[in-house]
């Protein structure tokens, strides 16, 4: 479903804020909180600072305004006071907010004190990879071209593209078509239109892709136990290209 000009910079007011979270998340010392602590700071800010709705919450009866997704930990991650982040560490916070009706979805993964070299070049190599994603993004284009370009960077640096996950349209719901793969063929799926509004969140594992659900219907894990990390941004396509809607301060694309 395309977005008028104007609900889009809608979106894109939801997507400042949300931005603004990640901000505030950038200044804590994640390293020693509980997960739960994060979640429940990050429901503080939303609601009292921000005046804002975290967007998550009640979804599906999801108890919490994020997940987090540590190490092998693919998406997901219900938050906990029993699960501490510790030094070396990667953590994913997938965050989402809505604002006057529209709701805005990103997340980063934060490399956590002394991370080892093999780590910090998989995070590096996922969050080049979403921006290979957005920058495919134009009228015209396909979602083929934009999982196309995902995929290649990830293959070439030697990991695997989660295929049980995807992103996601965008707008009044958290969950709209269409569904964004995070690989494919150019010139195939769905042809891009001025007006769309999705999410690119491409998760990249460094063994093999194959995922498992734990007991608890909610944390998704890598088969083989090795890393995963993920970036997310909401986009809308426009008439000459593409609008990152949750753009943080200081960002540039990769």
């Amino acid at each position: 479903m395309t977005k008028t000009p104007a609900e889009i910079d809608a979106m894109a007011e939801s997507g400042r804020l949300l931005a603004s979270v990640f901000t505030h998340l950038d200044g804590l010392t994640l390293g020693g909180m509980s997960t739960l602590e994060i979640n429940d700071e990050v429901e503080r800010f939303i609601v009292e600072d921000l005046k804002a709705r975290p967007a998550s919450k009640g979804q599906y009866d999801y108890g919490f305004v994020l997940n987090c997704s540590r190490n092998e930990v693919v998406c997901h991650g219900v938050p906990s006071a029993d699960e501490i982040v510790r030094d070396g560490d990667i953590l994913n916070l997938d965050v989402t907010l809505e604002k006057n009706g529209w709701i805005a979805d990103s997340s980063k993964t934060y490399l956590i004190g002394d991370v080892p070299p093999h780590a910090r070049r998989l995070v590096r190599t996922t969050q080049e990879a979403m921006w290979k994603g957005i920058r495919a993004v134009r009228p015209g284009a396909t979602l083929g071209d934009v999982g196309h370009a995902i995929e290649r960077h990830a293959k070439k640096a030697g990991y695997s593209v989660v295929r049980d996950f995807c992103g996601h349209g965008i707008g009044r719901e958290m969950h709209e078509a269409p569904q964004v793969l995070h690989f494919g063929k150019p010139g195939m799926g769905l042809k891009l239109k001025e007006g769309m509004t999705f999410t690119i969140e491409p998760m990249i594992n460094e063994g093999r892709a194959r995922t498992v659900t734990l007991e608890d219907g909610w944390t998704v894990v890598t088969e083989d136990g090795k890393l995963s990390a993920q970036f997310e941004h909401t986009v809308a396509v426009t008439a000459t290209g593409v609008r990152v809607l949750t753009l943080r301060p200081g960002e540039k694309a990769h």
